[in-house]
């Protein structure tokens, strides 16, 4: 092995290229580790995408994969290859606070089964990365510990709740990373930062262990640097799971297959609809030319493009910020200063409920309070039908719209985000100004369905980052990875 090897060599190259180069002992995966770990001490003090960093857990695990590997034994594809894990997903050899206050320093009892699943697979955790309390954000600002800062410029925000992980992948961190999309919070950093982040079908990656925002939302998700690393490890983390009463019982599509084919640049025969509502008035001219070249594009690979119309999207924003809190308003009751996290006022001169309430005032960020706030409301006698009942029936419309657009198309696609990334504390005051930033993403999670944000160029606005977003059909999660590799390789090199 050769004594002249760099960090940086290491760090640069894809997970494909890692996995292959460990499986040939051309690299260790101790070796891969300890690149991505110096390179979290080089710069992350900067950017602020990891909460905790495990050396010595990352290490031990590396080491194992290099023995499974020796022996002829590698459990996966991407054994050896290190990640950065969300920390909203439980672990038991690191904390888990979900970037709150509430949960500082908690250590869970049991693994989460993305958690388990990538130890068996022989990946290297390299630490928890920063995100919104709760993944309630879009801009990884509502931490309770931290700003993550985007590291194209850092005077911008990395996309929201799971910043971290993307800036993680973006600044050479880490080769992969896992995300959790309940509005965008995949997708939206992903197309921040020039990454490729995936939401999948709800149902088929497991939310046992991820600690829950809103439930009928909330899906894990890959997030890489390339479609093809993206797809290897979607393969690894998707499938079902007898604890997770949403976990579908279906095979996944062959997300890996379909990334190697679609990188041969043919989409001859291929139906792509153009959504009319997500695109126009209030997208910034870079964002839409940057749409456009990719439209072109496609075209040019062979497919064929159609405008699409989706009445019920316009709605969608409206009855997410109604669904959502009034979900979250049930799951995070369970944080009540008697079972586990923080405990204020236990000086036995208060009552339980004074505890309870002196602790969730001290715990919880303004953010999250807003949210219970709203959702508690909405969920009250009084309201529940002209508020939460009619949102449910808002997102059977959405639902229906997309029924309707994939009779006549293969998938859709649209900006990922109306604009590109804004500045560090430019909307921090103006909560309804951050909810439209997810404008594009929120119609797929009120669906169910599948999505992806593949980087479609830099703006030429600002030279910041642009993202694609292509949506496929529940279970259709293979059409993202053919058109997103395809997209890839005739887009060429970012920046």
């Amino acid at each position: 092995m050769s004594n002249t090897r760099t960090a940086g060599d290491i760090t640069g190259l894809s997970a494909a290229d890692l996995a292959r180069k460990i499986a040939a002992r051309e690299l260790s995966s101790v070796e891969v580790t300890q690149a991505h770990l110096d390179r979290i001490a080089e710069i992350d003090g900067e950017l602020g995408a990891f909460l905790h960093v495990g050396a010595d857990e990352s290490l031990a695990a590396a080491t194992a994969a290099d023995a499974a590997i020796a022996a002829g034994e590698a459990p996966s594809a991407l054994t050896g290859v290190p990640i950065a894990l969300k920390d909203v997903f439980t672990t038991v050899d690191a904390p888990t606070t979900c970037g709150s206050k509430i949960l500082e320093g908690w250590m869970s009892p049991y693994d989460a089964t993305v958690t388990a699943r990538l130890r068996a697979a022989g990946i290297p955790i390299l630490g928890k990365t920063n995100m919104d309390e709760f993944a309630m954000g879009s801009s990884t600002e509502n931490s309770a510990y931290q700003v993550t800062r985007n590291p194209w410029d850092v005077t911008r925000i990395p996309g929201g709740s799971g910043g971290g992980s993307a800036a993680a992948l973006a600044s050479y961190q880490a080769p992969l990373a896992i995300g959790t999309d309940t509005g965008g919070s995949i997708r939206q950093p992903a197309s921040v930062t020039a990454t490729v982040g995936v939401k999948p079908t709800y149902g088929t990656v497991s939310r046992y262990g991820l600690v829950a925002c809103a439930s009928s939302l909330d899906q894990g998700g890959p997030c890489g640097r390339t479609v093809l690393d993206t797809a290897l490890l979607h393969e690894v983390i998707a499938g079902h799971d007898a604890r997770d009463s949403t976990s579908i019982n279906q095979a996944i599509p062959d997300v890996v297959g379909a990334a190697r084919t679609g990188a041969n640049g043919d989409l001859s025969g291929v139906r792509i609809g153009v959504v009319k509502q997500l695109q126009g008035e209030g997208y910034q001219p870079g964002v839409l030319a940057s749409f456009q070249a990719a439209c072109r594009q496609l075209t040019d690979l062979g497919a064929t493009i159609v405008e699409v119309d989706c009445p019920h999207f316009s709605y969608a924003l409206g009855a997410y910020y109604l669904i959502l809190p009034s979900e979250v308003s049930s799951n995070l009751a369970r944080f009540d200063a008697m079972r586990y996290g923080l405990r204020v006022g236990d000086d036995g001169t208060h009552s339980a409920d004074e505890v309870m309430a002196l602790t969730r005032e001290a715990g919880f960020g303004p953010e999250v309070k807003r949210r219970i706030m709203i959702g508690t409301y909405a969920l009250s006698s009084g309201a529940y039908d002209a508020f939460y009942g009619q949102a449910q029936k808002v997102r059977t419309l959405i639902a229906r719209d997309f029924a309707k657009a994939y009779a006549d198309v293969d998938v859709l696609i649209s900006p990922t985000t109306p604009t590109t990334p804004f500045k560090l504390g430019e909307k921090v005051d103006d909560p309804l100004s951050m909810y439209l930033f997810d404008l594009c993403t929120l119609p797929v999670n009120l669906a169910g369905t599948a999505a992806m944000s593949v980087p479609s160029g830099l703006s030429s606005d600002d030279g910041l980052p642009v993202g694609l977003q292509l949506m496929a059909p529940a279970f259709g999660d293979d059409r993202l990875y053919r058109i997103g590799a395809a997209y890839e390789a005739a887009r060429g090199p970012i920046g």
